[in-house]
Order: C-alpha cells, then structure tokens, then sequence
C-alpha cells in the first residue's frame, strides 16, 4: 500500500527543526571533551550518553536481524508511544482506534495528548474482527493499536485480521509485541519493510528480564524512526541503560532458557488450575501469563495477598469478568502459588 507518511504528520511536526546537542555534532574517540560543559571528574558519569545509542542499536540490529536505521530504542515501549501520538495526532481533533480490553497505556497516552480514543470490543473468544475494526475509523483517526499476544487476555491476535488492517488503514498501525518472544510465530518483525505504515512495539522486559532498565524499542520505516527520533528528549536512554543493556544482550543462551523454562512451567499450571473446583475456565496463552476465570475472584486474591502472593486482580476489565491473571514464576514460586491454593480445597 501506499502511503505518504508526511502527509500523516502534524504540521509543526513536519516543520520542527530538532534540538542539536554537542553529542549531534561529533561523535567517536577524543582526547579532551570541552564541548558540552561536562563536569570533568568522575568519569565516565559525568559524560552525556550518546544519544543515538549507536553501539546498543547495533546490537539490538544483530539480535533482530533489522536495519540500525529502523530501530528506535526508547524509555520502555511507554516512550515511542506517547511519542506517536505527539507526531501523528492533533490534540483535541484527532483521534485513534483502539481494541478493548488491551494494554491500559495506550488509553492514558491519549488522555495526556487531547486524543479520542474508539475502542473496539475484541469477541468473547477474545478473537480480532478486522471489519469492526475498520468500521471504527473516522477521517481524523490516525492510528490503530493492537496488542498481540494481548494483554490481559494472553493470546496471540490473528495475523491475518492484522495483516488486512494494516493493508486497509490509511493511518499508522501499532503492533504491540511485547510478549512476542513466547510466540516468535507471530511476529511481523520480518515483514516489516512491505509496510510503510506499521510500527512494530517490542521490550527487553520480559523475556530478557530487564523490566528495571526501562529499554523498549519501535521498529518502524527509516521515516517514522527519523520522526521519532527528532522529538525525542535528546539523552533519553543513560549511560547505566545503555552499558548494562549491552552486558545482558550479550547472553542470549540464558534468554531463552529462561523462556523455555516459563513455557514448561506455564503448561504445569494451566493443568494445574484446571483441576481446582473454584476455577471456573482458564484461558489459552501465548505470554508469560494466564487469565483464569475463578468464583469470588476477590476473595481468592485477598487470600493470596495474605500468603504474600501477589497476582493481578482483572475482574473489573470488560471482557475478563471474574478473571485473575497470574504471571508464571520460577518453579519454586509457582510451587508456593499452588501449595497455597490447593489449601483453599
């Protein structure tokens, strides 16, 4: 499809002349740094990081097999999505479709921006209708948001009703992977250049185990990144980010060992849940977590809260009536989450 992303852009956005930091201006090995009125004692933290992050999206290009110049690595996946709405959307005239129930964040991105958002109810089965999506837009929508695997429902979005969004709308489409290195099936990280129009969202929070670092990452044509990169805070990842990020992605091996581990443990549970009589249903997942629906969902998280176990209560969520969602732990955690519950017997 095409599509001119310029013409998508906010027109002061399209016409803003970026912050040039002394970082901008050289880059690369030097004797005496006096360009950025450093302090120059304690090194290396008194010096600015490089705000392009040149040396991690290098790494992060290997580890994806995608282009430097269509990476952009933000303060978690939180960071490009308010930057979206900051250069695609005009507060208080445009707005942007959503599905229903999904990740919270994009709802409060476009509170904070003046943006309406359409939200479009996902089926029981929690299944995507492409046409309802669709039949959302207005001619001021300017950009749809689908999470897959969706959070709290934990299941991989259809990538076919994707996929025929993505060739339909004339905006930008957001595809959310967060959780996709538990289903790397299916992830559209490789057909990305055939779409002008799709930003893909993807985080080293999860499989990774770097929530703390707060590191995210949009993949997106060389235009969209160059956009997000323009309005970006110029030093928005710092130096410990950065350094540690680069020590941790140098050891894949344990990455996915630990994702095979959660896998196992996630297939352990969900058999486990079944067999309890106050369970009522457990949902397929393809995340590191699972939506059970349970009777007197209040009661069973307050009792768990009292064990010292901590899950996420969802019951007020459309959609997720009833539901708790519960994270896979480390074997010897999950022990402790269903050696509490068989108590409830």
């Amino acid at each position: 499809m095409n599509i001119d992303i310029n013409t998508l852009l906010r027109e002061n956005i399209r016409n803003l002349k970026p912050y040039s930091s002394a970082r901008d201006e050289f880059s690369g090995d030097a004797a005496v740094f006096l360009d950025a009125n450093e302090n120059p004692y304690n090194i290396p933290w008194n010096r600015y990081p490089d705000p392009h992050q040149r040396i991690l999206k290098k790494k992060v290009s290997e580890i994806k097999n995608i282009n430097v110049q269509n990476i952009f690595l933000g303060n978690g996946s939180d960071e490009p999505i308010d930057l979206l709405f900051r250069a695609f959307c005009e507060p208080g005239r445009d707005d942007v479709v959503s599905i229903n129930p999904t990740y919270g964040m994009y709802k409060v991105a476009a509170d904070t921006n003046d943006i309406r958002v359409n939200l479009v109810s996902i089926s029981e089965d929690f299944n995507l209708d492409a046409d309802l999506v669709l039949s959302a837009v207005t001619p001021h929508s300017k950009i749809i948001f689908l999470c897959s695997p969706n959070n709290p429902t934990g299941n991989a979005l259809n990538k076919d009703s994707i996929l025929k969004i993505i060739n339909t709308f004339k905006g930008i489409v957001v595809v959310d992977e967060a959780y996709i290195d538990f289903c790397p099936e299916n992830s559209l990280l490789a057909d990305l250049d055939k779409y002008p129009n799709l930003v893909i969202l993807q985080t080293f929070s999860k499989a990774w185990g770097m929530a703390g670092l707060r590191l995210g990452m949009a993949f997106a044509s060389e235009l969209v990144i160059d956009v997000l990169s323009r309005i970006k805070y110029p030093y928005n990842l710092n130096i410990l980010t950065q350094q540690k990020a680069l020590e941790l992605l140098g050891d894949e091996k344990s990455m996915r060992g630990w994702v095979e581990i959660i896998l196992k443990e996630r297939e352990l549970l969900v058999e486990k849940f079944k067999t309890y009589p106050f369970v009522i249903k457990v949902y397929p997942s393809d995340s590191n977590f699972v939506l059970v629906q349970v009777y007197d969902p209040r009661g069973i998280y307050q009792y768990l809260v009292d064990e010292k176990i901590i899950v996420r209560d969802r019951s007020s969520v459309a959609l997720c009536e009833g539901c708790l969602r519960i994270s896979i732990g480390s074997p010897e955690e999950n022990a402790i989450l269903t050696e509490a519950l068989d108590k409830l017997i």
